[in-house]
């Protein structure tokens, strides 16, 4: 059960030109070879200790798919897949949901998870926001322009203020922006 207020957090990988995926839906382009040398180092430790503190994750059956192809990040940590398709996974973390998204994060995941991670897909991103079911929002911006692909925000249809709570600069050019969502 959660013991203080539960978060839930987008976060989101994006060329400096906004987009998620190239045209193809790859994502090769998210390891840089930049070096900003006053930047925070990514080691396997800072890694394990930045994800150890995530509850839950939750995430649209084609980022579902693409993370199964690269390896599967998320561990043990329960996966909650928002999917319409009949998808099987041999993972005993994940479930999969095709229901109301408000019932799924206000009725059953604020009242058992602590922080929550909304993880991939564009789609999925504006609904949350759109429902004003997300709390905080995390931008990693890559040092690459792509041009073209999949946009992390695209018609939207409506504003959201924000507020800045955190910048912080990594030694492979990558810059993590951290936002509250201003409720109205």
């Amino acid at each position: 059960m959660a013991k203080n207020k539960s978060n839930v957090t987008i976060h989101m990988v994006s060329s400096l030109d906004g987009f998620i995926a190239k045209k193809d839906g790859s994502v090769s382009w998210m390891q840089s070879t930049d070096n900003y040398e006053p930047g925070i180092t990514l080691t396997q430790e800072y890694i394990e200790e930045y994800v150890s503190k995530i509850d839950c994750y939750v995430m649209g059956s084609h980022t579902y798919e693409h993370a199964l192809k690269l390896g599967w990040p998320y561990g043990e940590t329960p996966v909650i897949v928002l999917t319409s398709r009949a998808l099987t996974s041999d993972k005993k973390s994940v479930q999969f949901y095709a229901g109301d998204l408000n019932q799924l994060v206000k009725d059953q995941l604020k009242s058992s998870y602590q922080n929550i991670w909304m993880v991939g897909g564009a789609i999925l991103t504006k609904e949350f926001i759109r429902l004003n079911l997300a709390d905080e929002l995390i931008i990693s911006i890559l040092p690459i322009i792509l041009g073209d692909g999949t946009l992390f925000f695209d018609y939207i249809g409506q504003e959201q203020r924000l507020h800045l709570k955190d910048v912080t600069a990594y030694k492979d050019g990558m810059v993590e922006l951290t936002y509250e969502i201003l409720k109205e």
